[in-house]
């Protein structure tokens, strides 16, 4: 079923988006927003491992992408390779690359019209378009095995486009019934609901996390801190948001998730004896998580607490017709303000719907998911509250949070032939700028997944959002 524990990650600032624009294919969602679709969240498995795996499939190693710029010239379809990718025992390191080619092309083409006979320069003039450094990023990656439950990850891209480099650093570490994670990024980018992109000059988290127990209570808490003032990529957006303002914030959250099925096929169980014969491959499911036709629903329920110290919360960012780095805005915002204390309720309701085992090469397999979100109850109730009062008063003064418009996320999936899905994910809002309360379309992404049966469950993804015009294609191992 569709992931319904993005409802309290998406309460917290380390809720990893998958996107083009950076090379190791991460962004973040911005803390107390809607919770992304299943198909937004990134691949739990680190980039240059992924392009390891996708270079055996691509030729000549090369992946293709589309990753928006600021640069209209530079062009969105990128090209990216993993250069070196030396392992060691305890550790291995990886060099990624990428190339944008549309605006070499279009420069050489000019270059080739605007000259009648071809000399010695014309090479030198095609030769500088060549060096051209905004064509081309770097990655470096690295991850360091401290001890069996410790690990350092440690990672820094450089874009030729870029002033400065962006560069991160991940600490995890097991406990018993717990996750451990210390983070920093410098700067971290982040993505909003509507496809705007923040850039926070420096971010550090510590968090820790509950493993889901059997009676699907879980619970998280943490601290994080923002420094300096975030900056809109591509937009002029002046209204920041006030969890990406500069501050501390200490936050806890808790959930409680429950399911039923009203039906399911699952495998018979198996004998003793007939557990060491070799099942025939036709009868192997291309994926573990897709094997069992069923009908279900399930929902999760729970409420985060947070206080804020330092940062006023109100400030905007400096003048608006400056820009910097990768098209950034800087905009003043009018003021406004950030509770220092805050309780909130929220939750998630999904229905899972599974015909066929996904084993056979043609029509074995067709699904729905869909989860209805409540981010914030109280902005749900103040959001209603606005409503009534707009149907029998008329005009009311006031803004409605985003928050009190519940979300739907529905995602049809489809075999087409053998292990290849085609999949499409729609996230649907009941609010618009026109004041309509009509369910209306926000995003949607388009994807095609190619099952490796050998794996039990991984396949590759290609995806593609609408809304934010990106584009790329993911290896990911039992997820959604």
């Amino acid at each position: 079923m569709a992931n319904l524990r993005l409802a309290m990650d998406a309460a917290f600032w380390d809720l990893n988006v998958a996107s083009s624009r950076t090379l190791d294919g991460v962004v973040r969602s911005v803390a107390g927003e809607p919770a992304p679709s299943s198909t937004e969240r990134a691949s739990r498995t680190v980039r240059p491992q992924q392009l390891s795996f996708l270079r055996q499939v691509f030729p000549l190693g090369i992946i293709p992408c589309l990753a928006p710029t600021p640069y209209k010239d530079v062009g969105s379809f990128a090209l990216q390779s993993l250069l070196l990718s030396p392992a060691f025992s305890q550790m291995w390191f990886g060099l990624v690359g990428q190339f944008r080619p549309w605006k070499l092309i279009s420069s050489i083409k000019k270059e080739i019209a605007s000259t009648d006979d071809i000399d010695l320069s014309s090479f030198r003039d095609i030769g500088k378009h060549i060096l051209d450094k905004s064509l081309y990023a770097l990655g470096f990656f690295s991850q360091l095995s401290l001890t069996d439950d410790t690990s350092l990850l440690f990672n820094v891209e450089r874009h030729g486009e870029r002033k400065s480099p962006r560069s991160k650093a991940i600490l995890f570490h097991k406990l018993p019934n717990h996750d451990v994670t210390l983070e920093a990024a410098w700067p971290e980018l982040y993505v909003e609901r509507n496809g705007t992109y923040w850039e926070v000059p420096s971010s550090a988290s510590l968090d820790v996390s509950s493993l889901i127990s059997e009676s699907g209570f879980r619970y998280r808490f943490g601290l994080h801190k923002n420094s300096g003032n975030p900056e809109a990529i591509s937009s002029s957006r002046s209204d920041v948001p006030l969890s990406l303002m500069p501050g501390i914030c200490a936050k806890a959250a808790f959930s409680v998730e429950k399911s039923r099925d009203f039906w399911r096929e699952s495998e018979e169980p198996v004998s003793e004896e007939r557990k060491s014969e070799k099942k025939p491959a036709w009868l192997i499911s291309y994926d573990k998580q897709l094997k069992d036709p069923h009908a279900a629903v399930s929902a999760i329920i729970g409420g985060t607490c947070e206080v804020w110290f330092g940062g006023n919360g109100n400030k905007g960012t400096s003048s608006k017709d400056q820009t910097g780095d990768e098209g950034i805005h800087r905009s003043s915002s009018p003021s406004r303000s950030r509770n220092h204390f805050n309780m909130d309720l929220f939750g998630s309701f999904g229905c899972s719907f599974q015909r066929g085992k996904f084993t056979y090469d043609f029509n074995d397999l067709t699904r729905v998911d869909a989860r209805l979100d409540v981010s914030s109850a109280s902005a749900l109730l103040k959001g209603f509250a606005h409503l009534v009062s707009a149907t029998f008063k008329g005009q009311v003064q006031g803004e409605v949070n985003p928050l009190a418009y519940p979300r739907l996320n529905v995602i049809l999936q489809q075999q087409i032939a053998g292990p290849i899905v085609f999949r499409v994910d729609t996230r649907f809002s009941f609010s618009s700028s026109s004041g309509s309360h009509l369910p209306h379309v926000e995003d949607v992404i388009y994807g095609l997944s190619y099952s490796l049966r050998m794996l039990q469950s991984g396949k590759f993804l290609a995806w593609y959002s609408a809304k934010r015009k990106e584009g790329m294609v993911e290896l990911r191992f039992f997820e959604f």
